[in-house]
């Protein structure tokens, strides 16, 4: 197995202290597991949520969720919804660290959570919650110049928010931030 490219994302991943998070406007925690999967080629991988929910049906995002009371960590708190959303048993997971929390805009301070799973793992996803899964390679999402900037308009308010299309998925909003926030904190070269 050709381990060049994760071993060089875990060692620009930990030897680059964590920016200064900004001062977040929101209160209630969340956190999200982004889980790189140990294979020939390092993936990532992210869920396309049930078109049947409410919030933000249908994208593409990661498992996680709202820190419950009883979680004794945001590092607990993305395990546990990883488990309740695809199956994901926690003592698969090696946590490798996280990333500074970014606010989203359903109210959330979410912290990305970067776990490491061993290939050829069977997942169960919540049809519920997940329509399905996919993995995106490591290299695709840790070069800069595979994201775009979009202006989107809401609530008659023009932001700008980040994007990284793979083949046919269209990867946008948070999870795409969360996702540059990794490409730039590991500087991965082009």
């Amino acid at each position: 197995m050709n381990n060049d490219i994760l071993n060089l994302f875990i060692q620009r991943f930990q030897l680059r202290a964590l920016p200064e998070p900004l001062s977040g406007r929101q209160t209630r925690q969340a956190a999200v597991l982004i889980p790189i999967v140990r294979k020939e080629n390092p993936s990532i991988l992210l869920t396309r949520r049930s078109s049947s929910l409410r919030h933000h049906p249908g994208q593409i995002a990661f498992p996680g969720g709202a820190a419950d009371i009883s979680d004794l960590s945001l590092s607990t708190t993305a395990l546990r919804e990883a488990n309740e959303e695809i199956g994901l048993n926690p003592k698969d997971v090696s946590i490798l660290g996280q990333l500074s929390p970014q606010d989203s805009i359903s109210g959330y301070r979410v912290t990305p959570i970067i776990g490491l799973l061993p290939s050829g793992l069977q997942f169960k996803q919540n049809s519920d919650e997940v329509d399905s899964l996919f993995e995106v390679p490591l290299t695709h999402i840790l070069r800069l110049q595979n994201y775009r900037t979009l202006s989107v308009y809401r609530r008659g308010k023009e932001s700008n928010i980040y994007a990284v299309p793979y083949e046919e998925h269209f990867i946008w909003g948070l999870t795409a931030s969360i996702l540059r926030q990794l490409a730039i904190q590991t500087e991965f070269p082009a």
